[in-house]
């Protein structure tokens, strides 16, 4: 044999001892979009087990919805949105754990406290002290386990949410200070520049380098299960997960991806070595998330809410006491019911007339106070009708609010009214005293709202409870 063959022989002969073998299966995964940041690791993957795993990135709700169109595996940050569609495969393991945080850039988190709740979160965002991004919680997991936690919170049930729970004026407070949504995780990113924080996983937060606010009121924890959906693959499955719970895959995790591993020999460092505080209950039921999906949708745009306000003689007292506590509860409580950033609120005072009018469109805390001032005069007789009229051509498409204590006696009777305004514009009612209840029921009922019979105690409440969620 020559010098040179000989060099060839012993060159192949290296090449195939530290050549990575072919491997002997290869599976399909449908996986979160958050997996990208692992795939460093896959290489090693297929090295030590023979499996090479081809995937497919789409959010998690995405996912869930078309996890039954021929993957071998699924691997979604939960499965719960599976559960609640009863697709979920038999078999599932937990690989990793990540919860639902609000990831603010450097010096914001000053501004809310050592550990905020989602109420006071929502504060902020409401009085524009807080602008944030979110994904599209029709596609992505981290958009929709968002509303979840914020809704849950807002429920103060301390159980899981309940369709009934569900309530767009609990959210427009949070969602006034949404910047932006994004269809999906990259275009999140590229957009951190534009906003005080994102609401992501605690994962995703470290990963761009933001600070991470857990809320004090509970989050709910990614535990990114991967699923068997093929029987006739469970060898390589099990080759898999073996893998990646082992203890060195599981400290490259946490080191690449900033997950929290789960298996407990493998101790969590930095930041991932503390607790994530309370864990808040998933709903029970796909209608809570389309009643989520729904109040999103009707809720995420700024609104005007027009208050008619009766300021007869007869509301002199404890009644305009009463209605004046109400507003300044709206104005300056904070929480989740509040006047929020980019809502108009219009004041229409009435006696026998329209006394006066002003709106303020809230851009600061100085406009909530301005919400809260203006005259206290009363006047004579009840126009009710036509106070109502006035509103309607002077703010088309705005929700109603009409309080008052007396029965109308005054402008336009009922008959003018109803043949002016067949079905009129959405209004709502709040009455006190000797306000006729069925008068007001068919007015609000022919409208699409209702009437809170109130007394002057619990007027706050019922302002809070009614107000211009459409």
């Amino acid at each position: 044999m020559t010098r040179s063959a000989l060099l060839l022989v012993v060159l192949l002969v290296g090449a195939a001892c530290t050549a990575t073998p072919a491997p002997r299966e290869s599976l399909t995964v449908l996986a979160d979009e958050e997996l990208r940041v692992l795939e460093p690791l896959w290489a090693d993957l297929t090295r030590d087990t023979g499996v090479e795993l081809r995937f497919d990135y789409r959010g998690t709700v995405a996912a869930s919805a078309d996890a039954s169109d021929g993957h071998d595996l699924v691997w979604p940050s939960t499965d719960r949105f599976l559960a609640l569609r009863r697709a979920q495969p038999p078999l599932s393991t937990s690989i990793m754990l990540s919860p639902l945080v609000l990831g603010v850039r450097p010096g914001v988190a000053a501004r809310f406290g050592a550990q905020p709740s989602w109420a006071e979160l929502a504060s902020a965002a409401g009085r524009g002290e807080l602008r944030y991004g979110m994904t599209d919680p029709r596609r992505s997991g981290s958009g929709l386990i968002a509303l979840v936690g914020v809704a849950t919170a807002a429920a103060g049930t301390g159980a899981a949410l309940t369709p009934a729970d569900v309530r767009c004026d609990k959210l427009q407070s949070f969602l006034a200070g949404r910047a932006f949504t994004a269809p999906d995780l990259d275009a999140l990113r590229g957009r951190l520049s534009e906003v005080d924080g994102v609401a992501v996983s605690e994962a995703v937060a470290a990963q761009a380098g933001l600070d991470v606010v857990y809320p004090r009121d509970g989050i709910v924890l990614a535990d990114f299960p991967l699923m068997l959906r093929k029987a006739e693959r469970r060898s390589g499955y099990d080759r898999v997960v073996a893998w990646l719970r082992g203890p060195g895959p599981q400290r490259r995790i946490m080191e690449t991806g900033h997950y929290r591993p789960v298996n407990p020999d493998v101790p969590r460092t930095g930041a991932l070595a503390g607790g994530v505080g309370t864990a808040l209950y998933f709903p029970g039921a796909q209608e809570v998330l389309d009643a989520l999906l729904a109040a999103y949708d009707r809720a995420g745009t700024p609104s005007r809410v027009v208050f008619v306000l009766d300021h007869s003689r007869s509301m002199a007292g404890e009644r305009l006491d009463a209605l004046h506590r109400a507003f300044d509860v709206l104005a300056h409580s904070g929480g989740f019911d509040q006047f929020h950033l980019g809502e108009t609120i219009t004041v229409v005072r009435f006696a026998g007339q329209v006394l006066d009018e002003r709106s303020t469109t809230i851009t600061s805390r100085a406009d909530l106070d301005a919400v809260t001032s203006g005259s206290a005069d009363l006047a004579d007789h009840t126009a009710v009708y036509s106070a109502l009229d006035h509103a309607y051509r002077t703010y088309p498409g705005a929700t109603v609010v009409l309080l008052t204590d007396g029965e109308n006696n005054a402008g336009l009777d009922r008959e003018a009214f109803r043949a002016a305004w067949p079905i009129p514009p959405r209004t709502y009612a709040i009455r006190l005293g000797d306000a006729d209840p069925a008068e007001l029921a068919e007015l609000t009922r022919a409208s699409g709202g209702r009437v809170v019979d109130a007394t002057p105690g619990s007027l706050g409440e019922a302002v809070e409870e009614i107000r211009g969620c459409r």
